[in-house]
C-alpha cells in the first residue's frame, strides 16, 4: 500500500499559476508511475497528467499540455504538478495517484480543491 498526501491547492485568478505536489510514502520500492487526474463539479474524473516512475516519461490531457508541467523527485517521493495560465475550466479537485506493483493506478490521495476565478 502506498499513501498519498496532497498539498498546495487554493483559490487563484485566471493567469495564475499553482504548484500541486504528492508526497508518497509506504511501499513506495515498485512505483511504476504517479499522476493527476481531477474531478469538477458534476463531472466525472479526468486524467491531468503521468509521470514514469523509472526513465521520467510524461503524458498529458490535451486541455492542459502546454500549460501544466508534472515532475518527480525521487529521492522524496514527490510527484508535482506545475499549473500555468490556469483557466475557470482548470476549477477542480485533483488528486494524485500512484501505480504500485502494476501499471494500474491502485492508490489515491484524498485530493486538494483548486478553485480559479475568472
Amino acid at each position: 500500500q502506498v499513501q498519498l498526501v496532497e498539498s498546495g491547492g487554493g483559490l487563484v485568478q485566471a493567469g495564475d499559476s499553482l504548484r500541486l505536489s504528492c508526497a508518497a510514502s509506504g511501499r513506495t520500492f515498485n512505483l511504476y508511475a504517479m499522476g493527476w487526474f481531477r474531478q469538477a463539479p458534476g463531472k466525472e474524473r479526468e486524467f491531468v497528467a503521468t509521470i514514469r516512475w523509472s526513465g521520467g516519461s510524461t503524458s498529458y490531457a490535451s486541455s492542459v499540455k502546454g500549460r501544466f508541467t508534472i515532475s518527480r523527485d525521487n529521492a522524496k517521493n514527490t510527484v508535482h504538478l506545475q499549473m500555468n495560465s490556469l483557466k475557470p475550466e482548470d476549477t477542480a479537485v485533483y488528486s494524485c495517484a500512484a501505480a504500485a506493483g502494476g501499471i494500474a493506478y491502485n492508490n489515491w490521495g484524498q485530493g486538494t480543491r483548486v478553485t480559479v476565478s475568472s
